[in-house]
């Protein structure tokens, strides 16, 4: 499972500088490109494997709805992991090796609170939600054990959303 990630530098795109942006896609895109070579390498010496990316739900929502303002950078490299996933999805279909992200809406962690700030902001963003509340991490946690489980062997270039609904709204 690839879960490094950072928020980045929340703010306007006004304020984002290409380091920024490197900070950021670094982390998100560029760890899970390296990570996914040396773990596709293994996996098909065996014959078997899988690979799951985190996303985000404001990542994966970018084809349909906006991502959070002040969020650009962060929302842009969540996609773009979700645009790697499903290529290399693709690249080891053959192979035995399953590739999926699962997108994860607000879960109450550090990353959360840094993002948005303030409580108020935080509650703000929570009325998103259908099921208004934050996910916990033992739900994202499930997802991610379900992915790699024998149950979701055909199952590959998915991307699984656990957001409250949020993808839904």
């Amino acid at each position: 499972m690839n879960n490094a990630g950072t928020e980045g530098v929340p703010g306007p795109i006004t304020d984002q500088t290409a380091q920024t942006y490197h900070d950021t896609f670094d982390t998100n895109v560029l760890g899970v490109v390296l990570s996914m070579k040396h773990q596709a390498r293994v996996m098909k010496g065996q014959g078997s494997g899988s690979i799951i990316n985190i996303s985000s739900a404001f990542g994966h929502a970018a084809a349909r709805i906006a991502g959070p303002a002040g969020g650009a950078i962060y929302a842009a490299s969540k996609y773009a992991v979700e645009g790697l996933t499903k290529s290399v999805a693709l690249e080891l279909a053959t192979s035995g090796v399953r590739v999926n992200a699962v997108a994860p809406g607000p879960v109450d962690t550090e990353l959360l609170s840094r993002f948005v700030g303030t409580p108020e902001n935080k509650a703000g963003l929570l009325t998103l939600v259908p099921m208004g509340r934050a996910g916990g991490v033992e739900e994202l946690a499930a997802a991610v054990v379900f992915l790699a489980s024998e149950e979701a062997t055909f199952i590959t270039g998915h991307v699984l959303d656990v957001d409250g609904g949020l993808a839904a709204s």
